[in-house]
């Protein structure tokens, strides 16, 4: 018979992973912190192998124990998942309210990843277009640009960056890439309510003359003006992870202009209590592993 590693000492590595915090993963499971120690200790005597290092105050995997957490994690989903199948009941859902441009451009590609580990737990999604009010009532978990909320525990995604892109078959037979080229181009202005038109910003921060109105196209939202941007109409200022996807996929170019930051940041935020949930620690686990 093969020689499998302990199976207590399993479940309990795969708390201290999915908390990165042994005296959380000891209050999820009602054991001493000291008993987690030992379990990681018999399962890394096991494999003859470290499974975390520690940065100071903060616990971190290894290569090998982010290999070995991925897989115990899938597994015990998948056993969690057999469960409520067998039982009859329905898998875990939670809500996530998130902004449309961020869901699109950046969640939506990668939730495939999370559905793999987690096939147990069922994301919805709530589109907003701002800020919401923050209670049980709205969502679980948001995506959103407020922060340092009362109760809230709070993780910073991403500080935005405007940075001007346009379709490969715009710059193609331009010999040169600069101002003068740039102030014969359609630009593909999105109104960003109280922070104003993001071009008018832009030509303000590099203090550069703006070119007349006439050549500007409007829009509502930035994911209108990247789908013109791609389709060929003009020059759009996009957030730069926004547009990562389209740049590596050739629909669209970064050009050889300076982008601008806004001062915006999207941060993820839920409940501090409802952290040592499984199922939210588990998507908050994976959604900080996302780049």
């Amino acid at each position: 018979m093969r020689k499998i590693p302990p199976l207590r000492a399993l479940q309990v590595f795969e708390a201290a992973a999915r908390l990165q915090h042994f005296s959380r993963a000891a209050q999820e499971l009602c054991i001493t912190q000291s008993a987690v120690s030992h379990q990681v200790r018999l399962l890394e005597e096991h494999f003859a192998l470290p499974l975390f290092r520690r940065e100071g105050r903060s616990l971190r995997l290894t290569d090998k124990g982010e290999q070995l957490f991925q897989e115990t994690a899938r597994i015990f989903n998948e056993l969690g998942e057999l469960n409520l199948r067998l039982l009859g009941e329905k898998p875990e859902a939670l809500r996530l309210a998130v902004y449309s441009s961020f869901a699109v451009k950046w969640l939506i590609p990668r939730l495939s990843g999370f559905r793999r580990l987690h096939p147990g737990i069922q994301v919805r999604l709530d589109m907003i277009t701002e800020d919401p009010v923050l209670s049980h009532s709205s969502a679980d978990m948001f995506i959103t640009g407020q922060q340092d909320q009362k109760g809230y525990w709070q993780q910073l995604l991403h500080a935005e960056r405007l940075i001007p892109v346009c379709s490969p078959e715009l710059i193609s037979s331009s010999d040169k890439l600069d101002l003068d080229w740039l102030s014969t181009q359609q630009l593909l202005t999105v109104d960003e309510g109280p922070l104003g038109l993001d071009w008018q910003r832009w030509f303000e921060h590099h203090r550069v003359a703006q070119p007349e109105e006439e050549q500007q196209q409007l829009f509502s939202h930035v994911l209108m003006a990247i789908e013109a941007a791609i389709a060929g109409q003009g020059v759009a200022l996009a957030s730069d992870f926004m547009v990562l996807d389209d740049i590596a996929k050739q629909r669209l170019v970064a050009l050889p202009f300076a982008g601008i930051d806004t001062g915006f940041e999207f941060n993820f935020l839920c409940k501090q209590r409802r952290l040592q949930e499984p199922a939210i620690a588990a998507f908050v686990h994976w959604l900080t592993q996302q780049h």
